[in-house]
Order: C-alpha cells, then structure tokens, then sequence
C-alpha cells in the first residue's frame, strides 16, 4: 500500500503557504506525503505564436520556482521531498480534475480559505457552488483557516 499524499494547490494567494503547513503536519503525523500542484492557464495570444511560445516558457518556469521555493520547507517539516506536479489546464478546477484522476494516491485536497473578509478564495468558492466532483474519484477536501499560526496547526494536525 502507498501511503497518501496530501494535494495543495500552490498559487500565488497568502492561503497557500497555510495551507501547505497544515498539509505537512498532517503528512507528518500520518506517514504520508505532500504532492504540490500549480496549474498553468493557456496564454490569450492566438495571432502570435512566438510570443504565446515564450509567454507559457515564462509560465512553466515561474511554476518550477514556486513549486522549488516550497521543497526545503516540505523536505524539513515532512523528512520527504515533495511531489511536483505541473498541469496545462483551461482553469484551476481542470487542472485539480486532471492531477487528481491520473493520481489514485491522492486522498486528501488541502485548501486554505482567504482572510479578512475577501470571501473564502475563487476555488473554494466554486467548489462550494459546483461540489467537489472529480470523474468517477471522491476525494476529501480539508478546508483550513489561512490565517493559522504554527501552534494552532501544531494542535490541530
């Protein structure tokens, strides 16, 4: 048996450092791991095709930078480096369909909700409007506060 991997959906919103801490605690305390997804939206220039080239090389590299900012971190707190995964997909919740079909150890989608009043954060606000179909997989979605600090995910993970 594999053991299970935490999703955390890395983009560019605070949450996500919130929740990919949360999601190391809990792959910690449970023997699992953290596989972390950026998902890259295709670029809006048709007519030039070497600018639409460089835009999505310029996308795919900010993707490895962010997903290699997050590594060390992951690699400490869980003692296992961290699954990257980089998906083309026309939006977010494509891109979260698409890694979470090809992947049957994915058990657990690790979401941060956003703070100060700016409403929970477009993903979760369509998962609350759309449910959290996935193909033919259910998957579970932890939805944490993006506002925990270390202890209160050290108790709560």
């Amino acid at each position: 048996m594999s053991p299970r991997k935490f999703l955390v959906v890395a983009d560019d919103s605070p949450e996500f450092r919130t929740a990919l801490r949360f999601a190391c605690r809990r792959a910690r305390s449970t023997g699992g791991h953290v596989a972390i997804l950026r998902v890259i939206e295709p670029a809006v220039f048709e007519h030039w095709s070497g600018v639409r080239e460089e835009i999505e090389r310029q996308a795919r590299d900010e993707a490895e930078a962010v997903l290699q900012a997050s590594a060390e971190y992951v690699q400490a707190e869980t003692g296992f480096p961290p699954e990257f995964l980089i998906k083309h997909a026309d939006n977010m919740r494509a891109g979260l369909r698409a890694a979470i079909s090809e992947d049957p150890d994915i058990k657990i989608l690790v979401l941060a909700a956003a703070v100060e009043g700016r409403g929970p954060g477009p993903l979760i606000a369509s998962l609350a409007k759309e449910g959290v179909k996935w193909g033919a997989r259910k998957l579970p979605v932890t939805l944490v506060p993006g506002d925990l600090s270390d202890d209160e995910i050290a108790d709560l993970a």
